[in-house]
């Protein structure tokens, strides 16, 4: 029974892994389902995780947020992005990531490009409707657009560091 739940909980976290490339919380969703897993089979008397561990992905997937987020900041403040242009490249993100999963059919990569790209026509388009000039929209969208790609980047490999360490832990307890 635990190589049966091993094996699910990694097949499982490998799908939300994926998510995170569309821009969704994929890494709390692994962390999610591993403490599930946690209770439910410590409970059965055969517990597959520690506390330590549970605490270590949870502060790995925290610290995935924070690097995300900061890697978008830095891009839109490097290239004079305003806060509207920000909360355009957010919505814009998310947007794009499924419209380029779905127009670009080729694994990850059609997302990221839509991720990327919907961020920075997303900021591009709110600092025009600000009244911002053309030239300094389109480098807020530039810079958007970049560290939307650095942040999913940094997120992924944070992800992927989760993966790893739940799959190892739950096939070797």
């Amino acid at each position: 029974m635990t190589y049966l739940t091993a094996t699910l909980l990694t097949v499982l976290n490998a799908v939300w892994l994926f998510l995170v490339v569309l821009g969704l919380p994929g890494t709390w969703l692994m962390v999610a389902g591993t403490l599930l897993v946690a209770w439910w089979r410590h409970d059965a008397g055969a517990a597959m995780f520690g506390t330590p561990f549970l605490i270590l992905i949870c502060v790995l997937a925290l610290l995935g947020e924070l690097l995300e987020f900061l890697a978008g900041v830095i891009g839109s403040k490097s290239t004079g992005g305003s806060q509207r242009g920000a909360a355009g490249a957010l919505l814009g993100a998310l947007v794009g990531g499924i419209v380029g999963t779905v127009l670009i059919p080729l694994p990850v990569v059609g997302s990221l490009l839509g991720a990327c790209a919907g961020a920075a026509l997303g900021a591009l388009g709110l600092e025009l409707h600000s009244g911002r000039a053309l030239r300094a929209s389109l480098w807020s969208g530039v810079g958007a657009g970049a560290g939307r790609f650095a942040g999913t980047v940094i997120k992924t490999v944070v992800g992927a560091l989760i993966w790893v360490l739940v799959a190892v832990a739950a096939f070797w307890p």
